[in-house]
């Protein structure tokens, strides 16, 4: 009896010691140690919690020696769960991530984020966007922002232009990798799937330094959704079916990650598309197939992670037949006749003249946190482009492309980012590049682009300092060296001409007689800064400044193009003596916010010396007949613009958005209009959403684009039918036109986890005729008529 009687007591005893144990600590910044006040801490077994004070101190008792599971979170900071063991009074340090834009937080306004940059003016597409653009490409998805315009050519081939600019003075990166795709063509796409990326955000001009001092223009980032470190399989299927060209599209992707931190992604689509056409006729010869996969696996941790990245894509487009032209006398026909030379029935084979472009990219990346210090990103990545151009030849080379050309690039970058300060943050990178360009000679025809392999090597600094919680001033600075080395054949007839006989004399390696050898060896050394601020008042409007000096080497294009180009039916030529351009872009943006609208105001301009244009200057005439000749030339340039954006919520169901897009480019040496500057355009929306049925929302849209009213002037010709010299208006603006549009959608929810979306758009809804200034095909064809798109979206 006393012997249970003590067990009883000594194992109350032991029971009670034993279950008044107390944890505690502090929880602290993991960047610069600072306490963190009101964090709560949570114990799943007991239910149990506590709150910091002003110190970070916390503590819990009453706990009986175990494993326990602990919940850490901050109203500023990731949620975090950690895995304890208390044996007696047990003390440990929580380490939280307290910086903001570790977490690309945003703000929004309407329908869109802004988030990568302090003081420059910049948007970003949400996914929901992306996905309403699923069966087209990035150009048209980027379009809905104010200041995007694109240069086409024809309705497949959409290059992304940035406050006027284009091509080699905006820089693309995929998944922090910056594309190299021969941007330099006038019709060379970028080579990205749109519906890869999570979110694709434009920064207007060169501030962003981290991605290159050369972007004039501007950056576009396409960006992979975010991996939620929890144990889930997740995954979309998109379906779409587009009237206009009797085709469509198929998207699906497939996601697993666990909790801790590994993950595997993947991501395919094919799209098919046959003729398009024309209010009044079939555009003959401009269907498209491409295919799209990609593979991503890694794992993330808060303190060190990495991924690895593979992506396939090839597309084949088939080159508006009547845009092919074999004279001059043709484009003269073509342009007075008003429409195209070419008609055929509708098909969904796809003809010379044609595209077939393939790129590989790979990417590996590592980054790892150093505690009361910053983090370390360490990334390599391979591109390869494969491009063929087909023309319209006779014979056995019917199928032999009159392009070959293969680029190579090569890598490497690092970057490190100390923000141990809540009020400073700075990031230092460097960057090193080899790329080599074959072109194949076997052919048949002159290479337009030659051999050559680019070294190119970056290093920046950039500095964020918060003045107060209103004001942040950022300023930064790159140094680019860049060194291009050719190998190419010249016509000693256009050398001459050229006068690069008396300057390039000792590029020649060996004289042919009729041809020299030449190895050009060119370097250019780059510098780009930029300071700017941003300041919030306390009445919910946002100021910013920002002023860039950003420098760029001319590309291969504009250095060495020496003949037919036969995708563009023209005749380019290069300078060897061109010289880096040099931007001073001076940005302002003002943002208010009311409770119930808001607006927007981003005016701008840009001074550009040594500014490259390619422009047509006269007639050449080649065994093949008589092409236009496009000449690339420097001068000092002036670019003048504003944009403008407002947004209303008028009730809880009814919503109006509204932007208005202006620049105006002019050659200020010669005060004349720069070429191929888009065109003033206005864009209206009404939407009304009811998600009580079940997610229900229409909305209609007008957009309006005036006629460009400056441009160059048109160029005089010698017409061989003609015999006599005639005015080729190759620069002449079509007329102003307006648009209608229309979208709807509505959700059906499967089960818990597994939800049907269904959305019909309808593209120029009242079937306008219209050209726009900078579709290239304008001069052939009228633009596309109406299109029906239905898209079904399975979320699971």
């Amino acid at each position: 009896m006393y012997s249970i009687a003590f067990i009883l007591a000594f194992s109350f005893y032991g029971h009670s010691q034993q279950c008044k144990n107390t944890l505690s600590g502090q929880v602290i910044d993991y960047h610069n140690k600072t306490p963190l006040e009101g964090a709560t801490l949570f114990i799943f077994q007991n239910k149990l919690e506590s709150r910091t004070d002003a110190k970070g101190n916390f503590s819990i008792e009453n706990l009986c020696p175990g494993s326990y599971t602990l919940e850490v979170s901050h109203p500023e900071c990731r949620t975090i769960l950690m895995d304890i063991q208390v044996d007696g009074d047990t003390k440990i340090d929580v380490k939280l991530e307290h910086h903001l834009e570790e977490l690309d937080e945003v703000k929004v306004v309407g329908n869109i984020l802004r988030d990568k940059t302090n003081s420059a003016q910049e948007e970003t597409l949400t996914l929901n966007t992306l996905e309403n653009y699923s069966a087209g490409n990035l150009g048209d998805a980027l379009k809905e922002l104010g200041g995007v315009s694109t240069l086409n050519t024809g309705a497949n081939i959409v290059k992304p232009a940035i406050h006027g600019l284009n091509g080699s003075r905006v820089l693309v990166l995929n998944d922090g990798v910056r594309m190299q795709d021969m941007e330099w063509g006038a019709e060379h796409a970028p080579t990205i799937d749109i519906n890869s990326a999570g979110s694709v955000s434009v920064i207007k001009g060169a501030s962003a330094l981290q991605y290159g001092g050369d972007a004039i223009g501007g950056v576009i980032v396409a960006e992979q959704a975010r991996i939620p470190s929890k144990d889930t399989l997740y995954g979309k299927t998109i379906l779409n079916g587009v009237s206009n060209g009797r085709g469509g599209n198929i998207v699906s992707e497939l996601t697993k990650a666990y909790a801790s931190g590994w993950f595997v992604k993947a991501q395919g689509s094919y799209k098919i598309m046959g003729d398009h056409e024309a209010p009044d006729y079939v555009l003959s010869n401009t269907g498209v197939r491409e295919i799209a996969a990609s593979l991503q696996l890694g794992k993330h941790t808060f303190t060190w992670g990495w991924d690895a990245r593979y992506s396939y894509f090839n597309t084949e487009i088939a080159i508006l037949r009547a845009s092919h032209i074999g004279n001059v006398d043709d484009l003269i026909r073509s342009i007075n006749s008003g429409e195209p030379g070419v008609i055929r029935p509708f098909t969904h084979n796809l003809q010379n003249p044609r595209q077939d472009v393939t790129h590989h990219l790979g990417k590996l990346k590592f980054y790892k946190r150093f505690e009361g210090l910053g983090k370390l990103n360490l990334q390599y990545d391979f591109q390869s482009n494969r491009r063929f151009e087909y023309d319209i030849r006779r014979g056995e080379r019917d199928n032999t492309p009159s392009i070959d050309l293969e680029l190579t690039t090569h890598t490497l970058s690092t970057d490190f980012k100390w923000d141990t300060k809540d009020d400073l943050n700075i990031l230092v990178g460097l960057m090193g590049r080899y790329q080599d360009n074959f072109a194949n000679p076997d052919t048949g025809v002159r290479r337009l682009i030659p051999d050559y392999e680019k070294v190119d090597f970056g290093s920046f600094l950039i500095g964020e300092y918060r003045v107060s919680n209103q004001f942040l001033v950022d300023v930064g600075l790159r140094y680019d060296y860049n060194r291009v080395n050719a190998q190419k054949y010249y016509q000693t007839s256009r050398w001459e001409e050229r006068g690069y006989d008396d300057e390039f004399q000792d590029f020649i390696v060996e004289d042919l007689g009729t041809q020299l050898l030449v190895n050009p060896v060119l370097d250019f050394h780059n510098v780009s800064a930029t300071i700017g601020g941003k300041y919030v008042t306390s009445n919910r409007s946002t100021i910013k400044f920002n002023y860039a000096l950003a420098q760029r080497g001319p590309n291969p294009s504009e250095l060495f193009s020496d003949g037919l180009h036969h995708s563009a039916a023209r005749i380019e030529l290069g300078d060897l003596r061109n010289d880096s351009e040099t931007s001073h872009k001076v940005t302002t943006t003002f943002e208010k916010d009311f409770s119930n609208w808001g607006i927007l105001v981003e005016p701008y301009a840009n001074w550009v010396q040594n500014f490259i244009v390619l422009e047509p200057t006269g007639v050449e005439y080649t065994v093949r007949g008589a092409f236009p000749v496009w000449e690339y030339r420097q001068t000092d340039a002036r670019l003048l613009g504003i944009d403008f954006s407002a947004y209303s919520y008028w009730t809880e169901q009814w919503t109006t958005n509204h932007k208005f897009s202006l620049v105006k480019g002019q050659d200020v040496e010669n005060e004349t209009p720069l070429i191929n500057m888009p065109a003033a355009n206005l864009r209206n929306s009404i939407t009304f959403s009811r998600p009580k049925w079940n997610g229900f929302e229409a909305s209609l849209e007008s957009q309006y684009v005036f006629r460009q009213n400056e441009a160059p002037e048109n160029i005089t010709v010698f017409s061989p039918e003609q015999q006599e010299d005639v005015v080729l208006e190759i620069n002449t603006p079509p007329a102003a036109y307006h648009l209608l549009g229309f979208r709807s959608k509505i959700e059906f929810p499967i089960s818990d986890r597994t939800k049907l979306t269904t959305s019909l758009t309808i593209n120029n809804l009242l079937n306008t005729s219209y050209r726009d200034y900078l579709n290239r095909q304008r001069l052939f064809a009228d633009d596309l008529g109406r299109n029906f798109i239905l898209q079904l979206k399975l979320n699971y």
